[in-house]
Protein backbone atom coordinates (compact mmCIF):
# COMPACT_ATOMS: atom_id res chain seq x y z
CA UNK A 1 0.00 0.00 0.00
CA UNK A 2 1.59 3.29 -1.00
CA UNK A 3 2.10 5.86 1.57
CA UNK A 4 1.91 9.22 -0.55
CA UNK A 5 -1.59 10.50 -1.20
CA UNK A 6 -2.48 11.15 -4.92
CA UNK A 7 -3.36 14.33 -5.93
CA UNK A 8 -7.33 13.47 -6.31
CA UNK A 9 -6.93 12.33 -2.99
CA UNK A 10 -5.44 15.57 -1.97
CA UNK A 11 -7.73 17.48 -3.91
CA UNK A 12 -10.84 15.27 -2.34
CA UNK A 13 -9.52 15.69 1.44
CA UNK A 14 -9.28 19.92 0.76
CA UNK A 15 -13.12 19.96 0.08
CA UNK A 16 -13.40 18.90 3.64
CA UNK A 17 -10.19 21.37 4.64
CA UNK A 18 -12.97 24.15 3.43
CA UNK A 19 -16.45 22.67 4.47
CA UNK A 20 -15.71 22.37 8.15
CA UNK A 21 -15.44 25.82 8.23
CA UNK A 22 -19.40 26.07 7.85
CA UNK A 23 -19.90 23.31 10.56
CA UNK A 24 -18.44 25.23 13.44
CA UNK A 25 -18.41 29.34 12.40
CA UNK A 26 -22.68 29.39 10.81
CA UNK A 27 -23.72 25.62 12.55
CA UNK A 28 -22.24 25.87 15.96
CA UNK A 29 -20.66 28.72 17.52
CA UNK A 30 -21.38 32.32 15.45
CA UNK A 31 -24.61 32.27 13.62
CA UNK A 32 -26.58 30.87 16.27
CA UNK A 33 -25.79 33.45 18.78
CA UNK A 34 -26.02 35.95 16.26
CA UNK A 35 -29.63 34.50 14.87
CA UNK A 36 -30.64 34.46 18.63
CA UNK A 37 -29.35 38.15 19.14
CA UNK A 38 -31.21 39.33 15.85
CA UNK A 39 -34.66 37.79 17.27
CA UNK A 40 -34.66 38.97 20.87
CA UNK A 41 -33.51 42.79 19.27
CA UNK A 42 -37.13 41.93 17.43
CA UNK A 43 -39.10 41.27 19.94
CA UNK A 44 -39.18 37.62 19.55
CA UNK A 45 -39.18 35.70 22.90
CA UNK A 46 -36.03 32.85 23.32
CA UNK A 47 -38.03 29.91 23.21
CA UNK A 48 -39.89 30.91 20.33
CA UNK A 49 -36.20 31.92 18.48
CA UNK A 50 -34.89 28.57 19.39
CA UNK A 51 -38.37 26.68 18.39
CA UNK A 52 -38.14 28.54 14.81
CA UNK A 53 -34.51 27.43 14.30
CA UNK A 54 -35.18 24.17 15.16
CA UNK A 55 -37.73 24.16 12.81
CA UNK A 56 -35.81 25.66 9.82
CA UNK A 57 -33.20 22.99 10.58
CA UNK A 58 -36.40 20.39 10.54
CA UNK A 59 -37.56 21.69 7.29
CA UNK A 60 -33.88 21.57 5.37
CA UNK A 61 -33.08 18.38 6.72
CA UNK A 62 -36.31 17.21 5.68
CA UNK A 63 -35.81 19.08 2.23
CA UNK A 64 -32.46 16.87 1.73
CA UNK A 65 -33.52 13.47 3.28
CA UNK A 66 -36.42 13.56 0.33
CA UNK A 67 -33.87 14.77 -2.68
CA UNK A 68 -30.69 13.15 -2.02
CA UNK A 69 -31.69 9.35 -3.47
CA UNK A 70 -33.43 10.83 -5.94
CA UNK A 71 -30.43 13.34 -7.32
CA UNK A 72 -28.09 10.44 -6.19
CA UNK A 73 -29.86 8.04 -8.86
CA UNK A 74 -29.68 10.40 -11.15
CA UNK A 75 -25.67 11.53 -10.30
CA UNK A 76 -25.08 7.84 -11.20
CA UNK A 77 -25.54 8.87 -14.67
CA UNK A 78 -22.10 10.01 -16.75
CA UNK A 79 -21.12 13.48 -15.81
CA UNK A 80 -23.66 14.36 -13.36
CA UNK A 81 -22.21 13.57 -9.89
CA UNK A 82 -20.17 16.62 -10.38
CA UNK A 83 -22.47 19.09 -11.86
CA UNK A 84 -24.39 18.32 -8.50
CA UNK A 85 -21.67 18.44 -6.14
CA UNK A 86 -20.90 22.11 -7.88
CA UNK A 87 -24.57 23.41 -7.88
CA UNK A 88 -24.92 22.93 -4.18
CA UNK A 89 -21.35 23.59 -2.90
CA UNK A 90 -21.78 27.32 -4.68
CA UNK A 91 -25.44 27.60 -3.02
CA UNK A 92 -23.74 27.01 0.51
CA UNK A 93 -20.91 29.72 -0.17
CA UNK A 94 -23.12 31.98 -1.91
CA UNK A 95 -25.86 31.87 0.66
CA UNK A 96 -23.01 32.25 3.30
CA UNK A 97 -21.65 35.30 2.04
CA UNK A 98 -25.03 36.47 1.93
CA UNK A 99 -25.58 36.47 5.48
CA UNK A 100 -23.08 39.12 5.33
CA UNK A 101 -25.48 41.68 3.85
CA UNK A 102 -29.05 40.36 5.43
CA UNK A 103 -30.08 43.42 8.00
CA UNK A 104 -29.67 42.49 11.79
CA UNK A 105 -32.96 43.11 12.60
CA UNK A 106 -34.60 40.75 9.71
CA UNK A 107 -34.51 37.33 12.11
CA UNK A 108 -36.72 35.68 9.41
CA UNK A 109 -34.12 36.35 6.51
CA UNK A 110 -31.49 35.12 8.89
CA UNK A 111 -33.31 31.48 8.79
CA UNK A 112 -34.05 31.53 5.04
CA UNK A 113 -30.24 32.02 4.40
CA UNK A 114 -29.73 29.85 6.93
CA UNK A 115 -31.41 27.08 5.76
CA UNK A 116 -30.02 27.51 1.98
CA UNK A 117 -26.52 26.95 3.44
CA UNK A 118 -27.64 23.68 5.09
CA UNK A 119 -29.03 22.33 2.06
CA UNK A 120 -26.04 23.52 -0.18
CA UNK A 121 -23.85 21.86 2.88
CA UNK A 122 -25.60 18.50 3.55
CA UNK A 123 -26.64 18.53 -1.15
CA UNK A 124 -22.46 18.65 -1.15
CA UNK A 125 -21.73 16.58 1.10
CA UNK A 126 -24.24 13.38 -0.40
CA UNK A 127 -21.99 13.71 -3.51
CA UNK A 128 -18.71 14.38 -2.00
CA UNK A 129 -19.33 11.69 -0.19
CA UNK A 130 -20.08 9.01 -3.19
CA UNK A 131 -16.60 10.50 -4.81
CA UNK A 132 -15.24 8.31 -2.39
CA UNK A 133 -15.35 5.27 -4.69
CA UNK A 134 -13.60 8.02 -7.52
CA UNK A 135 -10.52 9.03 -5.94
CA UNK A 136 -8.95 5.69 -4.04
CA UNK A 137 -9.33 2.07 -3.76
CA UNK A 138 -11.11 -0.03 -1.07
CA UNK A 139 -7.76 -0.91 0.53
CA UNK A 140 -7.60 2.94 1.30
CA UNK A 141 -10.52 4.02 1.87
CA UNK A 142 -10.29 4.09 5.94
CA UNK A 143 -6.94 5.92 5.46
CA UNK A 144 -8.30 8.67 2.94
CA UNK A 145 -11.59 8.99 4.64
CA UNK A 146 -10.05 9.46 8.37
CA UNK A 147 -7.63 11.99 6.93
CA UNK A 148 -10.45 13.72 5.47
CA UNK A 149 -12.08 14.01 8.73
CA UNK A 150 -8.61 14.85 10.25
CA UNK A 151 -8.05 18.06 7.68
CA UNK A 152 -11.07 18.76 8.15
CA UNK A 153 -10.81 19.49 11.91
CA UNK A 154 -7.62 20.95 11.23
CA UNK A 155 -8.88 23.50 8.55
CA UNK A 156 -11.85 24.69 10.98
CA UNK A 157 -10.01 25.68 13.71
CA UNK A 158 -8.46 28.61 11.57
CA UNK A 159 -11.66 30.49 10.27
CA UNK A 160 -12.94 29.70 13.59
CA UNK A 161 -10.07 31.26 15.21
CA UNK A 162 -9.73 34.62 13.22
CA UNK A 163 -13.66 34.69 13.58
CA UNK A 164 -13.93 34.53 17.54
CA UNK A 165 -10.64 36.88 17.58
CA UNK A 166 -12.31 39.49 15.33
CA UNK A 167 -15.39 39.32 17.64
CA UNK A 168 -13.90 39.47 20.53
CA UNK A 169 -11.80 42.17 19.07
CA UNK A 170 -14.72 44.58 18.70
CA UNK A 171 -16.21 43.50 22.13
CA UNK A 172 -13.33 45.02 23.86
CA UNK A 173 -13.81 47.92 21.08
CA UNK A 174 -10.17 47.51 20.11
CA UNK A 175 -11.03 47.22 16.79
CA UNK A 176 -13.53 50.15 15.60
CA UNK A 177 -16.55 48.03 14.32
CA UNK A 178 -19.46 46.73 16.52
CA UNK A 179 -19.82 42.68 17.30
CA UNK A 180 -22.47 42.58 14.48
CA UNK A 181 -19.91 44.07 11.99
CA UNK A 182 -17.85 41.49 13.49
CA UNK A 183 -19.75 38.33 13.04
CA UNK A 184 -21.13 39.55 9.26
CA UNK A 185 -17.11 39.59 9.21
CA UNK A 186 -16.76 36.04 10.23
CA UNK A 187 -19.73 35.04 7.88
CA UNK A 188 -17.47 36.26 4.86
CA UNK A 189 -14.39 34.52 5.91
CA UNK A 190 -16.26 31.68 6.27
CA UNK A 191 -17.75 31.97 2.75
CA UNK A 192 -14.09 32.57 1.48
CA UNK A 193 -12.73 29.43 2.56
CA UNK A 194 -15.06 27.04 1.58
CA UNK A 195 -14.88 28.40 -1.34
CA UNK A 196 -11.83 28.48 -2.26
CA UNK A 197 -10.69 25.03 -0.91
CA UNK A 198 -14.03 24.03 -3.27
CA UNK A 199 -11.59 24.66 -6.17
CA UNK A 200 -8.87 22.30 -6.04
CA UNK A 201 -11.84 19.26 -6.14
CA UNK A 202 -13.70 21.06 -8.86
CA UNK A 203 -10.45 20.69 -11.28
CA UNK A 204 -9.13 17.31 -9.68
CA UNK A 205 -11.22 15.08 -9.48
CA UNK A 206 -13.51 13.50 -11.85
CA UNK A 207 -16.66 10.38 -11.68
CA UNK A 208 -14.46 7.28 -12.83
CA UNK A 209 -17.17 4.93 -11.57
CA UNK A 210 -20.90 5.75 -13.80
CA UNK A 211 -23.16 4.48 -15.79
CA UNK A 212 -23.43 5.53 -19.31
CA UNK A 213 -26.35 8.32 -20.34
CA UNK A 214 -29.43 6.88 -21.71
CA UNK A 215 -33.07 8.56 -23.23
CA UNK A 216 -35.27 9.43 -20.56
CA UNK A 217 -32.60 9.71 -17.75
CA UNK A 218 -35.42 11.10 -14.94
CA UNK A 219 -37.68 8.62 -15.30
CA UNK A 220 -35.22 5.51 -15.77
CA UNK A 221 -33.71 7.02 -12.21
CA UNK A 222 -36.52 7.16 -10.67
CA UNK A 223 -37.35 3.04 -11.33
CA UNK A 224 -33.26 2.54 -10.86
CA UNK A 225 -34.57 4.63 -7.17
CA UNK A 226 -37.13 1.81 -6.77
CA UNK A 227 -35.06 -0.91 -7.64
CA UNK A 228 -32.01 0.25 -4.89
CA UNK A 229 -35.00 0.39 -2.12
CA UNK A 230 -35.61 -3.44 -3.50
CA UNK A 231 -31.92 -4.15 -3.34
CA UNK A 232 -31.08 -2.62 0.21
CA UNK A 233 -33.82 -4.66 1.51
CA UNK A 234 -32.65 -7.57 -0.21
CA UNK A 235 -29.23 -7.71 0.51
CA UNK A 236 -28.45 -8.01 4.25
CA UNK A 237 -25.61 -6.29 4.82
CA UNK A 238 -26.25 -3.05 3.39
CA UNK A 239 -29.44 -3.07 5.30
CA UNK A 240 -28.01 -3.93 8.31
CA UNK A 241 -24.93 -1.81 7.94
CA UNK A 242 -27.67 1.38 7.77
CA UNK A 243 -30.19 -0.12 10.49
CA UNK A 244 -26.67 -0.08 12.63
CA UNK A 245 -25.66 3.62 11.50
CA UNK A 246 -28.98 5.05 12.22
CA UNK A 247 -28.73 4.54 15.42
CA UNK A 248 -25.04 4.85 17.15
CA UNK A 249 -24.68 7.90 14.75
CA UNK A 250 -27.87 9.41 16.16
CA UNK A 251 -26.23 9.28 19.81
CA UNK A 252 -22.62 10.99 18.15
CA UNK A 253 -24.78 13.88 16.09
CA UNK A 254 -27.13 14.34 19.53
CA UNK A 255 -23.44 14.58 21.70
CA UNK A 256 -22.22 16.75 19.27
CA UNK A 257 -25.24 19.55 19.04
CA UNK A 258 -26.49 19.60 21.96
CA UNK A 259 -22.83 19.65 23.55
CA UNK A 260 -23.45 23.68 24.20
CA UNK A 261 -26.96 22.90 25.83
CA UNK A 262 -25.12 20.13 28.34
CA UNK A 263 -22.45 22.72 28.90
CA UNK A 264 -24.72 25.67 29.64
CA UNK A 265 -26.90 23.79 32.40
CA UNK A 266 -23.79 23.22 34.10
CA UNK A 267 -23.28 26.92 34.37
CA UNK A 268 -19.86 27.06 31.96
CA UNK A 269 -19.68 30.30 30.41
CA UNK A 270 -19.52 31.58 26.71
CA UNK A 271 -15.85 32.04 26.41
CA UNK A 272 -15.03 28.72 28.42
CA UNK A 273 -17.48 26.77 25.65
CA UNK A 274 -16.08 28.19 22.96
CA UNK A 275 -12.31 27.19 24.39
CA UNK A 276 -13.80 23.76 24.61
CA UNK A 277 -15.11 23.30 21.12
CA UNK A 278 -11.98 25.03 19.80
CA UNK A 279 -9.34 22.11 21.70
CA UNK A 280 -12.00 19.41 20.40
CA UNK A 281 -11.64 20.20 17.35
CA UNK A 282 -8.09 20.37 17.78
CA UNK A 283 -7.73 17.04 19.73
CA UNK A 284 -9.97 15.32 17.32
CA UNK A 285 -7.58 15.79 14.44
CA UNK A 286 -4.78 13.11 15.36
CA UNK A 287 -7.19 10.90 16.93
CA UNK A 288 -9.39 10.85 13.36
CA UNK A 289 -6.25 9.52 11.87
CA UNK A 290 -5.21 7.17 14.15
CA UNK A 291 -8.59 5.32 13.61
CA UNK A 292 -7.81 5.25 10.21
CA UNK A 293 -4.67 3.68 10.71
CA UNK A 294 -6.26 1.28 13.21
CA UNK A 295 -8.75 0.51 10.97
CA UNK A 296 -5.81 -0.87 8.75
CA UNK A 297 -4.30 -3.13 11.04
CA UNK A 298 -7.24 -4.47 12.71
CA UNK A 299 -10.70 -3.60 10.31
CA UNK A 300 -12.74 -1.14 10.12
CA UNK A 301 -15.58 -2.52 12.24
CA UNK A 302 -13.41 -3.29 14.92
CA UNK A 303 -12.52 0.08 15.24
CA UNK A 304 -16.23 0.96 14.36
CA UNK A 305 -16.54 -1.14 17.96
CA UNK A 306 -14.12 1.10 19.70
CA UNK A 307 -15.57 4.06 18.70
CA UNK A 308 -19.39 3.19 19.83
CA UNK A 309 -17.77 1.63 23.06
CA UNK A 310 -16.12 5.30 24.14
CA UNK A 311 -19.30 6.57 23.33
CA UNK A 312 -21.39 4.31 26.19
CA UNK A 313 -18.63 5.40 28.05
CA UNK A 314 -19.10 9.11 28.02
CA UNK A 315 -22.90 8.31 28.16
CA UNK A 316 -22.03 6.85 31.89
CA UNK A 317 -19.58 9.44 32.86
CA UNK A 318 -21.94 12.42 31.46
CA UNK A 319 -24.66 10.81 34.56
CA UNK A 320 -21.80 11.88 37.21
CA UNK A 321 -21.13 14.91 35.33
CA UNK A 322 -21.12 17.97 38.15
CA UNK A 323 -18.06 20.45 37.36
CA UNK A 324 -16.11 22.51 34.61
CA UNK A 325 -14.17 19.91 34.53
CA UNK A 326 -16.11 16.55 33.88
CA UNK A 327 -16.87 18.44 31.00
CA UNK A 328 -13.39 19.14 29.74
CA UNK A 329 -13.38 15.07 30.50
CA UNK A 330 -16.13 14.33 28.36
CA UNK A 331 -15.29 16.69 25.72
CA UNK A 332 -11.78 14.72 25.25
CA UNK A 333 -13.42 11.51 25.14
CA UNK A 334 -15.56 12.59 22.49
CA UNK A 335 -12.60 14.29 20.10
CA UNK A 336 -10.81 10.64 20.37
CA UNK A 337 -13.70 9.34 18.63
CA UNK A 338 -15.99 11.16 17.11
CA UNK A 339 -14.41 11.77 13.20
CA UNK A 340 -13.09 8.03 13.39
CA UNK A 341 -16.54 6.42 13.64
CA UNK A 342 -17.78 8.86 11.06
CA UNK A 343 -15.07 8.52 8.59
CA UNK A 344 -15.05 4.66 9.04
CA UNK A 345 -18.71 4.53 8.74
CA UNK A 346 -18.32 6.37 5.46
CA UNK A 347 -15.66 3.99 4.10
CA UNK A 348 -17.37 0.86 5.62
CA UNK A 349 -20.33 1.86 3.81
CA UNK A 350 -18.39 2.85 0.20
CA UNK A 351 -16.71 -0.25 0.14
CA UNK A 352 -19.96 -2.28 0.54
CA UNK A 353 -22.29 -0.63 -2.66
CA UNK A 354 -21.44 -1.24 -6.08
CA UNK A 355 -19.27 1.74 -7.64
CA UNK A 356 -20.95 3.17 -10.51
CA UNK A 357 -24.48 3.35 -7.68
CA UNK A 358 -22.77 5.27 -5.30
CA UNK A 359 -24.34 7.80 -5.15
CA UNK A 360 -27.77 6.61 -5.59
CA UNK A 361 -26.74 3.88 -1.91
CA UNK A 362 -25.01 7.14 -0.48
CA UNK A 363 -28.50 9.24 -1.14
CA UNK A 364 -29.98 6.67 1.41
CA UNK A 365 -27.16 7.03 3.73
CA UNK A 366 -27.85 10.47 3.56
CA UNK A 367 -31.38 9.71 4.64
CA UNK A 368 -30.06 7.38 7.89
CA UNK A 369 -27.96 10.05 8.68
CA UNK A 370 -30.23 12.87 8.55
CA UNK A 371 -33.47 11.29 10.05
CA UNK A 372 -30.79 10.19 12.64
CA UNK A 373 -31.07 13.60 14.23
CA UNK A 374 -34.51 13.45 15.50
CA UNK A 375 -34.48 10.18 17.84
CA UNK A 376 -31.53 11.14 19.60
CA UNK A 377 -32.49 15.40 20.66
CA UNK A 378 -36.17 13.55 21.40
CA UNK A 379 -35.23 10.76 23.95
CA UNK A 380 -32.92 13.16 25.43
CA UNK A 381 -35.17 16.30 25.80
CA UNK A 382 -38.08 13.95 27.05
CA UNK A 383 -35.49 12.33 29.62
CA UNK A 384 -34.09 15.37 30.90
CA UNK A 385 -37.52 16.94 31.23
CA UNK A 386 -39.17 14.13 33.58
CA UNK A 387 -35.82 14.05 35.21
CA UNK A 388 -35.23 17.57 35.40
CA UNK A 389 -31.44 16.77 35.00
CA UNK A 390 -29.74 16.94 31.70
CA UNK A 391 -26.54 15.17 32.99
CA UNK A 392 -29.05 11.72 33.04
CA UNK A 393 -30.58 13.20 29.15
CA UNK A 394 -27.49 12.30 27.71
CA UNK A 395 -27.01 9.17 30.16
CA UNK A 396 -30.53 7.84 28.03
CA UNK A 397 -28.58 7.63 24.58
CA UNK A 398 -26.35 4.85 25.88
CA UNK A 399 -29.62 3.17 24.75
CA UNK A 400 -28.95 4.30 21.17
CA UNK A 401 -25.65 3.12 21.22
CA UNK A 402 -26.26 -0.66 22.48
CA UNK A 403 -28.48 -1.15 20.09
CA UNK A 404 -26.37 0.23 17.12
CA UNK A 405 -23.50 -2.39 18.55
CA UNK A 406 -25.69 -5.03 18.39
CA UNK A 407 -26.88 -4.86 15.41
CA UNK A 408 -23.23 -4.00 13.83
CA UNK A 409 -21.80 -7.38 15.17
CA UNK A 410 -24.70 -8.62 12.77
CA UNK A 411 -23.50 -7.26 9.79
CA UNK A 412 -21.06 -9.13 7.49
CA UNK A 413 -17.92 -7.99 5.92
CA UNK A 414 -18.12 -5.53 2.98
CA UNK A 415 -16.00 -9.03 1.14
CA UNK A 416 -19.38 -10.90 1.78
CA UNK A 417 -21.30 -8.17 0.19
CA UNK A 418 -18.93 -8.55 -2.86
CA UNK A 419 -19.65 -12.13 -3.35
CA UNK A 420 -22.67 -12.09 -2.92
CA UNK A 421 -22.76 -9.56 -6.02
CA UNK A 422 -23.29 -6.75 -5.09
CA UNK A 423 -19.98 -5.02 -4.94
CA UNK A 424 -18.03 -3.95 -7.73
CA UNK A 425 -19.29 -2.32 -11.10
CA UNK A 426 -21.05 -5.56 -13.66
CA UNK A 427 -19.16 -5.24 -17.08
CA UNK A 428 -19.84 -2.59 -19.65
CA UNK A 429 -21.56 -0.63 -17.19
CA UNK A 430 -18.69 1.27 -15.46
CA UNK A 431 -15.84 3.76 -17.23
CA UNK A 432 -13.38 6.70 -16.85
CA UNK A 433 -15.22 10.26 -17.73
CA UNK A 434 -12.24 11.70 -19.49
Amino acid sequence: MRSTYSKEEKSWMMYDWGHSAYSIVISTAVFPLFYKAAAEGAGVNAADSTAYLGYAVAVSTFILAMLGPILGTIADYQGFKKSFFAFFSLLGVTATALLTFIPHDNWQLLLAGYMLIAIGSAGSNVFYDAFLVDVTDDSRMNKVSARGFAIGYIGSTIPFMISIAVILLAQQEVLPISVTAASRIAFFITAVWWGIFTLPMLYNVRQTHYMKREPRIVANSFRSLIDTLKQIRRHRTIFLFLLAYFFYIDGVGTIITMSTAYGTDLGIGSTDLLIILFVTQVVAAPFAILYGRLADRFSGKTMLYVGISVYIVVCIYAYFMKSTFDFWVLAMLVATSQGGIQALSRAYFARLVPKENANRFFGFYNIFDKFASILGPLLVGLTAQLTGNTSIGVFSLIILFVIGLVLLMRVPGPEAEQKAGLGGAPAGKSGVLN
